[in-house]
């Protein structure tokens, strides 16, 4: 919206502009309705420009400074062969003027071609030792969507240095959270104000920088449509707890990496026989059984705990159950032994 804004403005001074040259240009000012004519050639200029915009929707600043620097090779290539003497001999100036023309435009191009194909590494070769940007920051862009900022996860992971690069939060994602949390749901209010809540705790993240994008697709109704079209044109990397989003990321060939799926690779595994402490919360189904949790949340039933809610015990695992729901493992109290008197 902000970019049509700007767009609105700049065709009013263009218009303007036109009208105003228009006055004082005397091959307009003795036409009739020479200010109609200013006005419309300022209009057709604005939305010419507003046209190349859009052709360059996709053109970087990286690539517009390798576009220069390519030029400027090739068109210094070109003077130096046009000043070598090996076009003396050609007296004609329509011809000479053909040559040079052929010189100039040709290494442009090439110039042009070849510094858009390469890479930081291959201009170091060019100016050694100098490099156009930071080789220590990561330039990978890493899209979040909704759920997972409302998950939280992604929080912890980035403070533990398990996730590098800029992370990108596009502007249609914290309206809706935004939306979420104003809800007179009591439910997905505090859920839209704990994802306020973990995108602040991101912002004062030092170590990843947080950016906040303005990019929307009109044409699109759909939050997860935007954030798949959003990825495919940042080349980003889209992080998500849905998994019908990242099903449809994985199918339009988008990178995407769903936290749930991430959580259970990283589960622990218990061996039969293995003894680790767990507080006990409350108590199980049958009689004596108490229920702990471990970090993961998986829920892990103790025989013979009843007794030991609310306290740190050690247990033993025995065996363990894959449901629907996850995974449940169960385990025997761990008694203690005392020494004989």
């Amino acid at each position: 919206m902000a970019l049509w804004v700007i767009r609105i403005l700049f065709l009013a001074m263009c218009t303007v502009g036109g009208f105003a040259v228009s006055q004082v240009r005397p091959e307009f000012v003795t036409k009739p309705l020479s200010g109609f004519i200013g006005m419309g050639i300022g209009f057709a200029f604005g939305w010419i420009m507003i046209g190349i915009d859009e052709l360059l929707k996709g053109f970087s600043l990286r690539a517009f400074s390798a576009t220069t620097f390519g030029l400027l090779l090739g068109t210094l290539v070109a003077l130096l062969i046009d000043r070598s003497g090996l076009f003396e001999n050609v007296e004609e100036t329509p011809t000479r003027w053909l040559i040079r023309l052929g010189l100039f435009l040709s290494f442009s191009y090439i110039g042009i071609v070849l510094a858009m194909r390469s890479n930081k590494e291959d201009f170091s070769l060019i100016i050694p030792y100098v490099r156009f940007a930071p080789q220590n920051k990561p330039e990978r862009h890493l899209l979040l969507d909704t759920s997972v900022i409302i998950d939280g996860r992604i929080a912890d992971l980035v403070e533990a240095n398990f996730v590098e690069g800029l992370l990108v939060v596009p502007r249609f994602v914290l309206k809706e959270l935004q939306q979420i949390a104003d809800s007179a749901d009591p439910i997905k209010r505090a859920r839209g104000r704990r994802g306020l809540e973990m995108l602040n705790r991101l912002q004062r993240n030092a170590r990843n920088e947080v950016k906040i994008h303005d990019g929307d697709f009109a044409d699109e109704k759909e939050v997860d449509a935007k954030l798949i079209r959003l990825a495919r044109n940042l080349g980003a990397k889209l992080f998500t707890n849905d998994y019908n989003l990242a099903k449809v990321a994985e199918l339009q060939n988008v990178n995407c990496v769903n936290l749930h799926e991430l959580a259970k690779s990283m589960r622990v595994i218990l061996l039969p026989g293995e003894v680790m402490s767990l507080r006990i919360v409350r108590e199980g189904r049958d009689k004596g059984q108490g229920i702990g949790y471990l970090p993961d949340g998986t829920m892990v039933v103790v025989n013979h705990a009843q007794n030991h809610i609310g306290q740190q015990v050690d247990v033993q695992i025995q065996s363990s159950l894959q449901t629907g729901a996850g995974v449940i493992v169960f385990a025997d109290l761990r008694q203690t032994p005392t020494l004989a008197t």
